[in-house]
């Protein structure tokens, strides 16, 4: 008697890097208010770290040959890879249209090397929600991409702000993933030292930006979105309790039609929390259904053992097969015709 395949191993959390977008912005007053952000953000010591990165892992963000190379090296047979990212929510509507083309042609090119291996995210101006709508379609039925990564804040406006309803909409009719993924820190300078901004401010970002979603019952009005949260959806999870006493308590916290731990079943997260204990607990809050793998590949605050932090998890043979790679697989194939 033949034993079936495993499922394959997919990875919901890789970039990818489009010099072509940054020659774009090259001279823009947008991209020196971004990278002069960015200087106040981390600590000098911090920033020559990540420039040092950049430089050697510019091979890994680029060539398909030297990512394949890699999911091999780490057990994963199938990777989402979206931008790094680079939204530019600063751009006006001329540079944002050739922005998300450059970047989302990019994506789809690089993953037709081994689209059986490869699925892509693009991007989305969501700063003009109209032409984010457009964009969006495009990348899906041309291009053939998987829904798109954003950001936890649009230049300063909530991912829940009503202005981005028509975009969410168009994402449950194409049946597109929306990746969010934090790109930056607000608390800014307070964070600066010791690489506080991405340890401590990306979890915050991700866990202000999904209670927004949840509070402001934008997941009561589009119930059909795919939404995924990197690095475990932040904090949210792990202090859910105290989302739902507020909203138990208190009548101004109450803009969402259920407990707030209710939409926890509403969106996916991915496992990138570290320890096995984390991973428990993450699929205590959420469910084992909900969780996909994820690595953050290749950055250094990423992982590159993810079946094997998996498996020491001691989860159940179904739950353990589900968030290897059932999950993803049926979170991506339904509604999509690759």
């Amino acid at each position: 008697m033949n034993t079936p395949d495993p499922a394959p191993v997919v990875d919901f959390h890789g970039h990818l890097a489009v010099p072509a977008a940054d020659t774009l912005c090259a001279g823009t007053p947008g991209l020196a208010a971004e990278t002069a952000a960015e200087l106040r953000a981390h600590s000098p010591a911090s920033l020559a770290v990540n420039r040092a990165q950049l430089r050697w892992l510019a091979p890994k963000l680029t060539d398909p040959a030297v990512r394949l190379a890699d999911l091999d090296m780490m057990g994963v047979d199938v990777q989402v890879v979206g931008p790094m990212p680079m939204h530019r929510y600063w751009a006006d509507a001329d540079l944002a249209d050739r922005l998300t083309r450059t970047v989302n042609e990019a994506v789809a090119a690089h993953c037709s090397v081994a689209p059986e291996r490869l699925y892509g995210l693009g991007t989305i101006p969501l700063q003009h929600p109209d032409l984010a709508v457009a964009l969006l379609d495009t990348a899906v039925t041309s291009y053939g991409l998987y829904g798109a990564s954003v950001s936890t804040t649009v230049d300063g406006r909530e991912l829940a702000d009503p202005a981005h309803d028509p975009v969410w909409r168009k994402a449950e009719e194409l049946g597109a993933v929306v990746f969010v993924h934090p790109w930056g820190c607000s608390l800014g300078e307070r964070l600066a030292t010791h690489y506080l901004g991405n340890t401590v401010g990306q979890p915050v970002e991700t866990t202000i930006a999904l209670s927004h979603l949840v509070f402001t019952g934008v997941l009561d009005r589009f119930p059909r979105l795919r939404l995924v949260a990197a690095h475990g959806g932040g904090y949210l999870p792990t202090y859910i309790g105290r989302s739902d006493h507020a909203w138990h308590r208190r009548e101004d916290a109450r803009g969402c039609a259920e407990p707030p731990s209710t939409y926890l079943r509403r969106m996916w997260f991915d496992s990138l929390v570290y320890t096995a204990r984390a991973l428990r607990h993450l699929v205590e809050e959420v469910g084992a259904d909900r969780i996909v793998l994820g690595t953050d590949h290749p950055f250094d605050m990423g992982v590159d053992d993810p079946v094997a932090r998996l498996e020491a998890a001691g989860l159940s043979p179904a739950d353990r097969a589900a968030v290897a790679g059932g999950n993803a697989l049926g979170l991506l194939q339904k509604g999509h015709t690759r």
